[in-house]
């Protein structure tokens, strides 16, 4: 069984209205903070993705906030993320996994469940990008370049959702709003600037695009991705992080036996906090609710000080392999450096999920190691019995 991957899409050829946003987007007089909205699967990705090489022409590096916490662009799902990108993406069908410059761990795959803790962490994001990055040094000899932003949302454009993006947009209040509509009016977000009263007028250049994937009417259309499989490929990667890249794992048996044995990091519980994102937990059930599921890794020195939004930043990922209660000791593997992982003292649980196929696997495997022991328990059993007959 080969490691699960979404079916190959054919890159969209750029329509000349594709064109002419990208030119106004990337030529602004100054470093452009552009928001990408619209329904899921509008192509806001794939905009997003050709916006970015397009302002690599400009500009030696570009933010990229990602909010889509279901199907992120560079890390994994269940984080919001903000990267820094300095190179173009040879393919714009398929974004690699990259090292975020700050992450936050938000334990699901959808804001529906606290959608005002999900804007409080976007807010976060987008200060710190604020005060590294789009601000300049007081002294005029330290000017620093300021960098231009890319945020991509989520396709959840109405009810609650929709109340999430307005928030969000009157928060950051982008220089540019691009907003992906399909043939399906209803689908579609309000026209205008609908993230404002009417007494107000906004300072954001508002784009409305038509999405380049079409019907066999020339009618604009979703594209449909399987995005549970999406999400298991993307959460096995980065555990192969764990591994050389000479190692060879091409199917999910391989990955799920070389993370079955590979040493784990021990952790003492004394060592950590462990804090439930989504629900309580029995206090002397708290570490038996962390086997075999997969934790955020915080450190609490990472908590930043010039915010009110104080959620500590995210190292990575873990696997809790297994916990020992005499020992006080919990069995983790995660790709995050040892000198990272030194500092880690919060680990948050939510709702990411081990990918199903390594899950089965694994549990095929215990099954076939316990049958094996029963076996030679009876096997033994007989041969005792028989002797002392």
């Amino acid at each position: 069984m080969g490691l699960a991957s979404p079916p190959p899409r054919q890159a969209p050829l750029v329509p000349q209205q594709w064109a002419d946003a990208l030119d106004a987007i990337s030529t602004s007089r100054s470093p452009p903070i552009a928001i990408i909205c619209g329904p899921k699967n509008s192509g806001k990705s794939t905009f997003s993705r050709i916006l970015l090489n397009s302002l690599l022409k400009r500009y030696d590096r570009v933010g990229y906030l990602d909010t889509d916490v279901g199907q992120p662009e560079f890390f994994v799902p269940g984080c919001l993320s903000l990267h820094l990108v300095d190179e173009c993406l040879p393919d714009l069908m398929k974004t690699p996994m990259r090292e975020p410059e700050r992450c936050i761990f938000s334990g699901d795959i959808s804001s529906k469940r606290d959608p005002d803790a999900y804007i409080n962490f976007i807010f976060q994001l987008y200060d710190y990008f604020l005060e590294k990055f789009y601000q300049s040094d007081d002294a005029y000899s330290h000017r620093k370049a300021l960098l231009p932003l890319i945020i991509n949302t989520a396709g959840w454009v109405k009810g609650t959702g929709f109340d999430v993006l307005v928030e969000l947009l009157k928060y950051i209040s982008p220089t540019h709003v691009v907003q992906m509509r399909i043939s399906a009016e209803s689908k579609n977000l309000p026209t205008g600037a609908f993230w404002l009263s009417d007494k107000k007028r906004g300072s954001s250049k508002l784009i409305e695009l038509a999405t380049v994937f079409t019907d066999s009417f020339n009618r604009s259309v979703l594209i449909r991705k399987n995005a549970h499989s999406m999400r298991d490929l993307r959460l096995s990667d980065y555990f192969k992080r764990c591994f050389p890249s000479t190692l060879n794992i091409s199917t999910n048996k391989e990955l799920a036996h070389a993370l079955a044995s590979i040493p784990p990091y021990q952790i003492h519980f004394s060592q950590v906090k462990v804090m439930h994102l989504y629900c309580q937990v029995p206090k002397h059930e708290v570490f038996y609710s962390l086997n075999a599921t997969i934790v955020g890794l915080a450190a609490s020195s990472t908590v930043p000080t010039s915010s009110a939004r104080c959620t500590p930043w995210c190292v990575g990922l873990g696997i809790v392999r297994g916990i020992d209660a005499k020992k006080g000791m919990l069995y983790v593997i995660t790709p995050v450096s040892l000198c990272k992982l030194e500092k880690v003292d919060i680990l948050f649980q939510g709702f990411i999920e081990i990918p199903t196929s390594l899950l089965q696997l694994c549990t095929v495997d215990l099954m076939r190691g316990s049958v094996l022991k029963l076996l030679l328990l009876l096997f033994f059993y007989f041969v005792i019995n028989f002797f002392n007959f």
